[in-house]
Formats: structure tokens, sequence, C-alpha cells
């Protein structure tokens, strides 16, 4: 039985040859995404460089990342375009 080959797109290749430090683990990112949505909510700087770098290169807590952003803006009755795009810039 053959495995069907997946032609990588570009941002696939981007996301991972990206550099990931500082290091972050999916378990650790789990446990200060909120205060990073929040962060990006605010509008304040961004603070967290092991966490962006992990989201930068890690696409299922990215999706994480962006689901709770998503649902935080609603919740607070807030657009939450600004947000996504600093969460989307990288």
């Amino acid at each position: 039985m053959t495995t069907p080959r997946r032609n990588l797109t570009p941002e696939a290749v981007r996301r991972l040859t990206l550099a990931a430090e500082p290091w972050l683990s999916c378990n650790d990112c789990f446990d200060t995404v909120d205060t990073y949505v929040e962060i990006m909510l605010s509008g304040s700087p961004d603070s967290m460089p092991a966490l962006r770098a992990h989201l930068s290169g890690c696409s299922a807590c990215f999706e994480e990342a962006r689901s709770l952003l998503l649902l935080a803006a609603a919740d607070a009755g807030v657009d939450p375009g600004p947000a996504l795009r600093r969460l989307e810039k990288f």
C-alpha cells in the first residue's frame, strides 16, 4: 500500500523552517495562550517572545490561539480584526 504524496504549500514550508527560539512546548503554550490573547486584544506590546515563536511554528497552537481570540473578542463585544492582524503577522 502506498502513502499518498502531499505537496507542502509555501506557507507550510515557511512555518516549518522558522527559528523557534526561544523554545516553548505546546503544554507551556496552552498554559499561557489566554494571557497572550488578552495582550493581543488590548493592543498592548507583545511581551511574550517565546509564545510568539511557538505560534509561528505550530499550526495547532496557532489555531487554538486564533479561536480563543475570536471567542474572547465576541465575549467582550470588541472587534477582533486588529488583534487578528497582530496575531497573524509573523
